[in-house]
């Protein structure tokens, strides 16, 4: 049975390592038999590329095409924009399917886990390899849920493009912006497709202008729409000059035309497009220095092209995926203009035994593969997202001196070359955390086992033990998270696993600088361990999630080089609980001042003694709570703004500033994440279920003096 399935792309560039991302685009099933393919039952399937039936015909052209046709996408968005509607009919209409899935009716390809299908979201991001007009594309969909972040972090890092999907009626939106951040992080390339074209309330001005002062992107207007919402039937080709529209009566929108304008039918629609046109000439001749050289028209395209890649501009197009409008075009322009994998510059080779081609739920065997595809592997039992395979630890060490991963000591680069780490994904902090019992004691490894494999699939989920209660602590990124860990524990391993209360993540820090002795004399056998520490505990002036280490004059080099390790442990060791709640302290620097150990002392007693005297020094300090702080994003009709602000009033919520965004009101601001338990059930009940809401971790922020009373005697059981 192949339990784990791990996704990875294979580079051009040739070292002798291997990068591997555990991404849970490749879901796990069930049962999967070894090298045959699967496919499930009620789903209509068009034959996969290469293959007649369930016989491969060519398999060399399934996993080797040329590299320059090659494009590896990902589809990004905010939630409900239409990532999936519209990778499902990318894949219809590239003959991967032949029948159109519906979020809706719980049928599409990439959202085949039961949970995203009763839900109607996407929770895992998931591959599938199609072709379109010669070119081979591997696209991922992600999920545009803030809870599930990491997924798109861990899927741009082997992506060579990407398409930004947006919802016309709503332009950028909150998720919107963080799943822009994280692609300017990765230097991604993009194509932003307008959405919903046929929704009341859709502006495709709007939209552009949204992208041009939100996200600080220059759009190039590729297409315009032919009318909008209820008028909205087809869009026109800025650079060719010609509109495309849809047969009406056309239930799957492979029926359209693409006919030319004309002076005496299209006056109005011409006139647009020529300026449309004029004006993207002139801003890709301001960004692309080779182009303005070239003769006008003939290689307007490639210097679309060129300019993308560089990421100096994004290209814009339309449409209507639920409607069918506008997704052939797109796939024409994910071709042409987003790169292939020989345009990007990675670090790294990937080679492995193994290997699998996606398809969503479905995955065959293949012999090989070659530079610049994504592929899955199976087992690794021992690795995690951004692990490096490599057969020696020298040659760990050759990779991490070229992709300048080197640490700035000595003993840092021998504990990178140990772990086979050289590169990984910023791992958000969770920041909700609930108690999960077994059903029984005997449960209790079969829990632990789930939740070890849940951990290795989804890096933000992380499990600890309570050391008073000795109770198993379940953390993540918010409610819909936890909810679904559970669901899959349930489903996935058969346990039925009880949770307890939601918690908030908060945090603990101090407010003055405080000093603190500690000695420690214990005999074992006939060895003495007797260590004597002196240190200072301070807040620090600038944030710091760790503790900021630092030694004193009377330190010797001796010392440090015998013990620093274990006195480093065991300072983040006492600072991962704190005194007030037992929460992680962070904006904290620790220097030890003086030091006392007998000969023969073991690392062991050293750190604990240095804990002890950190743990004395934050009691002994002024301490406060700090409380995890959400950017709020509502969308509500005008005739509900009241009630939503006077909620938002109610919890504790600073507003910042309300935009209107067609009919609607955005209201913006900044809420205690400790005010917002059942929020969702709270704004449908007041708005009638027509309002929408975006939450995203903004900072940690002390609570006041009379909030923090509160808490700690909420938490003491005090009445």
């Amino acid at each position: 049975m192949l339990t784990y399935l791990r996704i990875f792309a294979v580079n051009h560039q040739k070292i002798s390592s291997l990068h591997i991302n555990n991404m849970c685009c490749c879901k796990r099933r069930a049962s999967l038999k070894r090298s045959k393919l699967f496919v499930p039952f009620g789903r209509n399937y068009s034959s996969l590329p290469g293959l007649i039936g369930n016989d491969i015909k060519s398999l060399h052209s399934v996993i080797n095409p040329p590299i320059a046709k090659i494009r590896n996408i990902g589809i990004m968005a905010h939630i409900d924009a239409g990532k999936t509607t519209t990778t499902e009919r990318i894949l219809y209409y590239s003959g991967y399917t032949r029948s159109l899935g519906d979020v809706d009716d719980g049928d599409t390809v990439t959202d085949f886990m039961a949970q995203e299908r009763e839900r109607g979201i996407t929770i895992q991001s998931a591959a599938v390899t199609f072709d379109w007009k010669g070119y081979r594309i591997n696209l991922i969909d992600t999920p545009g849920h803030v809870d599930f972040t990491l997924e798109v972090e861990r899927c741009l890092r082997v992506l060579d493009g990407a398409v930004a999907v947006f919802d016309a009626s709503a332009g950028v939106e909150a998720q919107t912006l963080t799943v822009w951040r994280q692609a300017d992080k990765h230097k991604v390339p993009r194509i932003c497709f307008l959405n919903k074209m046929d929704k009341t309330g859709a502006s495709f001005n709007y939209a552009v202008e949204s992208i041009r002062e939100k996200l600080k992107a220059k759009p190039l207007l590729l297409q315009l729409p032919i009318g909008e919402a209820k008028t909205f039937k087809g869009v026109v080709d800025v650079v060719s000059k010609e509109k495309l529209l849809w047969n009406t009566n056309s239930d799957d929108g492979k029926d359209f035309k693409r006919k030319p304008l004309l002076e005496t039918s299209d006056t109005e629609l011409l006139k647009k497009t020529v300026e449309a046109r004029n004006a993207l000439i002139e801003q890709v001749a301001d960004l692309d220095d080779e182009f303005a050289d070239l003769v006008l028209g003939k290689f307007l395209q490639t210097a679309i092209h060129r300019v993308t890649v560089a990421q100096m501009a994004v290209p814009v197009l339309c449409g209507s995926a639920l409607k069918n409008k506008g997704v052939q075009p797109l796939l024409d322009a994910i071709t042409m203009y987003l790169p292939s994998p020989e345009e990007r510059n990675y670090e790294f080779l990937e080679r492995i035994s193994r290997l699998l081609l996606p398809f969503a739920d479905q995955h065959i065997e293949i012999p090989s593969l070659t530079a610049g595809n994504i592929a899955l592997t199976v087992g690794l039992k021992q690795t995690a997202t951004g692990d490096t395979i490599v057969s020696s630890k020298s040659s760990a060490l050759a990779a991490a001196h070229q992709a300048k991963w080197e640490g700035e000591k000595k003993h840092k680069q021998n504990r990178d070359a140990e772990r086979l780490l050289l590169a990984g994904v910023e791992i958000p902090e969770p920041v909700f955390f609930c108690t999960i019992e077994p059903p029984s004691v005997a449960k209790q490894p079969d829990l632990d086992h789930a939740l070890k494999c849940l951990q290795r699939e989804d890096p933000s989920l992380k499990v600890r033990l309570d050391p008073d209660s000795g109770q198993t602590i379940l953390c993540g990124m918010g409610e819909l998270h936890i909810e679904i860990i559970h669901d899959r524990i349930k489903r996935e391993y058969g346990l039925e696993t009880y949770l307890g209360p939601l918690q908030v993540a908060y945090r603990e820090t101090i407010l003055n600088s405080v000093r603190a002795t500690d000695t420690l004399d214990r005999t074992f056998g006939d060895k003495r361990h007797l260590v004597t520490v002196e240190l200072e505990a301070r807040p620090t002036e600038k944030p710091s999630v760790m503790p900021v280490i630092e030694y004193g004059e009377a330190v010797s080099g001796d010392l440090l080089k015998a013990f620093q390790e274990a006195i480093e442990n065991g300072i983040h060791s006492a600072c991962l609980q704190g005194p007030l709640l037992g929460s992680p302290i962070q904006d904290v620097a620790i220097t030890l001042h003086s030091m006392v150990i007998h000969p023969g002392t073991s690392t062991t007693m050293v750190s604990a003694c240095v804990s002890r005297c950190v743990q004395k020094a934050l009691k002994k300090a002024d301490k406060q709570v700090l409380e995890p702080l959400m950017n709020l994003e509502v969308t509500v009709a005008g005739d509900y703004l009241s009630p939503v602000l006077a909620d938002l009033a109610q919890r504790r919520g600073n507003i910042q500033e309300i935009q209107t965004r067609q009919d609607n009101k955005v209201v913006i601001g900044f809420v205690p994440l400790a005010e917002l338990m059942g929020y969702s059930t709270v704004l449908r009940t007041l708005t009638s279920g027509s309002a929408t809401f975006a939450l995203e971790l903004s900072t940690y922020e002390a609570m006041s003096p009379q909030d923090q009373r509160i808490l700690l005697t909420r938490r003491s059981g005090s009445s």
